[in-house]
């Protein structure tokens, strides 16, 4: 080989290592990790669509259309990139407002969005994500009529969906208009809201659409269904008419009449199950789902209650759907009011990684984070933990009638109660240990070690009732001194204090800077951890509930609502069985006494370690406890923010109290 030859080769041999030495490492320290606010929000776009849904559900002879508005940084589209939309589809934005400070749509004279609720815009704008705000068909600047969670309210949002993957048509006004295209992004969408919002959220993913990529619902139902019923028992004496006349714009309410009574007719007071209900099922449709979702609950929620993200979460992984969670000691809460720091961080990373693509390691963090003290949290590689088992526990009698032990052997006997309207979980819990007419109690030992309970669990009763009508309800209870999340105060476990901090870039009209909160604590002797409801006229179908036979035993499983919860050592677990839970569900139109059959009552619980865990923890015998308890929730069933007077029951509408 002639000397230059060679000489050549080593020198482009040399380079190649020197490239492989050098280059690569920075390469790769060169891939973008986060998206920084490197965009102006003040110089935004800020323009309005109506996109049409190709549904008449006004039945004014045309397809309607629902308005989106949009915020979107002008610097991409002019370098000829393409930006990823984060989009929130609401009832809510003119009606009763969103957030912590009920924050409306507000517009200038040409009729663009000025300000947008929520911190959204503001933090992820200049970030590079356009956000869209939709509005429901129904309500506020949309054509058509709100159906509460069915084809029309899921169509109008996933319709935005379509058109930003270029599969639907827009125009630049509600009637007429330009045809225009959503030629400034990639497609790639995430939903996320609070309630309904969250709800729309789910039943959009739930049709399979394309270009969703990622969820967040928070506080989200699952099924219209178990919004308003519990197997059977009436949880409010409203319906979805009256919430759709509650969010329906003043153009809505002249013309769809036909669709509330639609509503009212498909969604009886006797609890059975209809085809409206079917409709509005969105965990049927699990299957379906193509985006990730990153779910938040508050596990005290008594408004959207948490049977919704427990269902919904064990159906997403049932099909493998990739997922996230976060579960509060609050009650209808929105993190970036009891979490803020975090949960900008947390979202932030999420969207990065969903929508941009960026390997910022969230995808291999924690599956779980679970409020286990007030403010203080801990996390759960996945959830339910790997090692959570279905672990039987049995109800005996003891020495006081209507008061007896709980554990893993079976018994013979009965108990006997009296339903009592007046009578909620919260006596019973504080009267656990004591003889009362209006209840069954059965408690473990003293433990000597925590237990963990995680998921959804169930307990399965045996009763006889006296009349031919009768409400159950369950509940577990944890027996032991307490400072926990305030859930039954009008906030619901926070406070909102006068100062503020700001997340994102602010405008005149739109500020970035929200009021910060506070924990809102109480000490209690019992905190009750689960509760299930169901009517036992429902025994054998939800599809019909038949008047019972007195002297007839009936047995009915109750589906507990989900939560994380570790019972410590020390304290005891207890179950109640009774009848009418005030305020949480409608009484039976009779007044029965209820015979259990306790070898025939069991509870299955979902305790991490199972039932060697139980045996553990439940070695020695427990010393009697004078209990105080946290109280019914005043307010978490109101329409309006920041209420403080007690309100029925019939009034809660998603996404209502003091952080929509």
């Amino acid at each position: 080989m002639p000397i230059r030859t060679l000489w050549r080769t080593l020198a482009i041999l040399a380079v190649a290592a020197l490239t492989a030495v050098f280059l690569v490492p920075v390469a790769a320290q060169a891939a973008p990790r986060e998206s920084r606010p490197v965009y102006s929000y003040a110089h935004a776009v800020r323009e309005s669509v109506w996109v049409d849904t190709g549904l008449d559900g006004d039945g004014d002879g045309r397809t309607d259309r629902v308005a989106a508005d949009i915020v979107r940084p002008s610097e991409p589209a002019r370098e000829g990139r393409k930006v990823p939309v984060i989009m929130d589809a609401s009832p809510y934005y003119s009606c009763c407002g969103r957030g912590n400070e009920s924050q409306l749509k507000t517009y200038d004279a040409q009729g663009h969005v000025v300000q947008m609720p929520l911190f959204y815009d503001n933090y992820f704008v200049p970030r590079g994500y356009a956000f869209v705000g939709v509005d429901l068909a129904g309500t506020n600047r949309s054509d058509g009529c709100v159906d509460v969670g069915g084809r029309s309210d899921i169509r109008s949002a996933k319709a935005v969906v379509d058109w930003l993957g270029d599969r639907a048509r827009a125009y630049t006004s509600r009637t007429g208009g330009t045809p225009v295209r959503a030629s400034w992004t990639t497609g790639a969408t995430g939903m996320i809201g609070k309630s309904w919002d969250a709800t729309i959220a789910n039943g959009v993913a739930a049709t399979g659409v394309k270009n969703l990529k990622t969820i967040v619902p928070i506080s989200g139902i699952s099924s219209w269904y178990d919004y308003y019923f519990a197997q059977g028992a009436q949880l409010y004496d409203g319906g979805p008419d009256e919430l759709a006349g509650y969010v329906d714009s003043e153009g809505a309410q002249a013309h769809c009449a036909a669709v509330q009574k639609k509503l009212a007719d498909g969604s009886p007071t006797s609890g059975d199950w209809t085809g409206l209900w079917t409709e509005r099922d969105y965990v049927k449709d699990a299957a379906k789902v193509r985006a990730s979702v990153f779910l938040v609950h508050g596990m005290q929620d008594l408004n959207v209650r948490t049977k919704h993200f427990g269902q919904w979460w064990d159906a997403l992984a049932k099909h493998g759907v990739e997922r996230k969670i976060w579960l509060s000691q609050t009650g209808h809460v929105d993190p970036f009011d009891y979490r803020r720091g975090a949960w900008v961080d947390t979202l932030h990373r999420w969207f990065d990684h969903e929508l941009l693509g960026y390997d910022n390691g969230i995808d291999r963090a924690p599956m779980a984070d679970i409020e286990r003290h007030p403010d203080q949290w801990v996390t759960s590689a996945v959830w339910p933990p790997r090692d959570t088992r279905t672990t039987t526990l049995y109800p005996a009698r003891g020495t006081t009638p209507g008061v007896g032990t709980l554990g893993l052997g079976r018994s013979t006997g009965t108990e006997r109660f009296t339903d009592d309207p007046s009578r909620s979980e919260t006596d019973w819990a504080a009267d656990l240990t004591k003889s009362t007419p209006d209840k069954a109690a059965f408690v473990t030992p003293a433990l000597t070690g925590p237990l963990r309970i995680s998921g959804s669990s169930h307990v399965t009763v045996t009763a006889t009732p006296s009349t031919a009508s009768a409400h159950l309800s369950a509940v577990l209870v944890d027996l032991g001194p307490d400072t926990i999340r305030d859930y039954a105060d009008g906030g619901e476990g926070i406070t909102t204090l006068a100062d503020r901090t700001c997340w994102g870039e602010s405008t005149s009209g739109d500020s970035a800077c929200f009021k910060t909160t506070a924990a809102k604590t109480v000490h209690v002797d019992a905190t009750v951890v689960s509760r299930g409801w169901a009517d036992l006229g429902h025994h054998a179908s939800l599809a019909k509930g038949t008047p019972l036979t007195p002297g007839r035993a009936y047995t009915m499983t109750l589906d507990l609502a989900a939560t994380d919860h570790v019972v410590p050592a020390g304290h005891r677990l207890a179950l109640v069985v009774a009848g009418t839970d005030k305020d949480l569900i409608e009484p039976p139109a009779t007044r029965p006494t209820l015979t259990l059959d306790l070898s025939r009552t069991r509870a299955q619980l979902l305790l991490d370690g199972g039932a060697k865990a139980l045996a553990r923890a439940t070695a020695t015998a427990p010393a009697a406890r004078t209990l105080t308890v946290v109280g019914t929730p005043e307010c978490a069933s109101g329409y309006g923010d920041g209420c403080t007077s007690t309100v029925s029951p019939s009034r809660t509408v998603p996404g209502s109290s003091t952080s929509r």
